[in-house]
């Protein structure tokens, strides 16, 4: 079977709820990806974010599969021997009093929706089923009925109706609209990307996290950060949030926690908060098994061990400085915080982002546009410098086919 014949039985038998790029991989190592015609890649996708530590890396596949050979699966009706042993090294990790494993991203935020719901009725004193909870224009937190009643996206909330109440929209990077909605004491939470990526990686003033923080603060408000994207080094710092020294009152995690091996989040908290969840009151069969327990101590040792937001940082000023270098028409903007980037291109002619990303499949480099009109690049954070430097000769000579 060549590229074309996987593309046609996936569109013949799967749904069709994406728009991939007509690329078919079948391995992937490091920074690189090959398809099945054995064509190699530059991956600066990076599963959006969930393959920080590079395609297929030895310790966490190795913590994977000598775990698979051991116990799966418990489910959470009984203990087992990996769980604690996560929840100390995570709690630690991100210096929360607890944590609760889930699986998907969608899911650490659904859970995180419902911890501030509760919190707000139990602790904060807001009437039964009264809470608000305040997010921000040009979301990204998930695809479930509730995530998308608070999207401004018509492709993630049109046609899917009727949808859930209990959510205020204000305009991202916007203190005073911010300020005057958290003056609601029906209030129970802010939950905000510190960078809005799906948007189109953009990036807020500096300041304004600290500034949402502290009126969170003053109104009694949680200060949620839906770190599932840009959290786990991506931006050039563990969090995203660290860049103005917020430690937010609930942090959501997934994708990179587990290096892009197995479906694993997290909802991290103190005890004063998720302490209010009983019971009974919310879980999943597989949240926290001991597959996804030891690959994600295994894929956070990787970030510390191998200085993963170190590396971000540095590699990400050069990528900025070299891409805002390409003298190109196509080229409009270039914003991004670590190797979190994105260029916002100017169509030419019939040219769009898209021709642009199938240029640079054909050059040897993936990456995946968003909102038709902007190119996200984020690659693995192995990358080295000398790779960066011949990942952006495919970038700059795409461009000037485009000339």
């Amino acid at each position: 079977m060549n590229s074309q014949d996987y593309i046609a039985r996936e569109d013949k038998y799967g749904a069709h709820n994406y728009h991939p790029l007509p690329v078919v991989l079948n391995r992937g190592k490091g920074i690189y990806v090959w398809d099945v015609e054995d064509k190699k890649y530059f991956d600066f996708l990076s599963a959006y974010s969930a393959v920080n530590q590079g395609h297929c890396h030895p310790k966490i596949v190795g913590a994977m599969t000598e775990q698979a050979q051991k116990l799966t699966l418990t489910s959470r009706a009984f203990y087992n021997d990996v769980l604690g042993e996560y929840e100390e090294y995570v709690t630690k990790y991100f210096g929360y009093d607890k944590v609760l494993p889930m699986n998907s991203g969608a899911e650490a935020d659904e859970t995180a929706l419902k911890l501030a719901r509760k919190w707000g009725y139990a602790k904060k004193g807001i009437p039964e089923n009264e809470a608000k909870i305040v997010v921000c224009e040009d979301n990204f937190h998930g695809r479930t009925i509730t995530i998308i009643s608070m999207s401004t996206d018509p492709d993630s909330y049109k046609g899917f109706g009727p949808y859930t109440p209990g959510f205020v929209v204000v305009p991202y990077n916007n203190l005073e609209a911010l300020e005057k909605e958290l003056s609601d004491p029906n209030v129970a939470a802010f939950l905000v990307e510190p960078i809005q990526g799906e948007a189109g990686v953009y990036v807020p003033e500096d300041g304004y996290l600290k500034a949402a923080y502290d009126i969170c603060k003053k109104n009694n408000v949680l200060f949620i950060a839906d770190e599932v994207q840009t959290g786990i080094a991506r931006t050039g710092k563990l969090l995203a949030v660290n860049h103005e020294n917020v430690r937010p009152d609930v942090l959501i995690l997934g994708k990179a926690i587990s290096g892009g091996v197995f479906p694993v989040s997290a909802v991290l908290a103190d005890d004063d908060i998720m302490l209010v969840i009983k019971p009974g009151e919310h879980g999943s069969t597989f949240g926290g098994n001991p597959i996804a327990a030891k690959v994600a101590i295994a894929a956070l040792e990787v970030v510390k061990d191998e200085k993963l937001a170190e590396n971000a940082e540095k590699l990400g000023k050069i990528f900025r400085d070299e891409l805002s270098s390409i003298d190109s028409d196509m080229i409009e903007l270039v914003r991004g915080k670590g190797l979190l980037n994105a260029v916002i291109i100017k169509p030419k002619g019939d040219k769009t982002a898209w021709d642009v990303c199938i240029a640079l499949k054909n050059n040897g480099l993936i990456a995946k546009p968003t909102h038709g009109h902007i190119i996200r690049f984020a690659p693995p954070l192995v990358i080295t410098e000398t790779e960066l430097y011949e990942a952006l000769e495919i970038i700059k000579k795409t461009f000037r086919e485009f000339e």
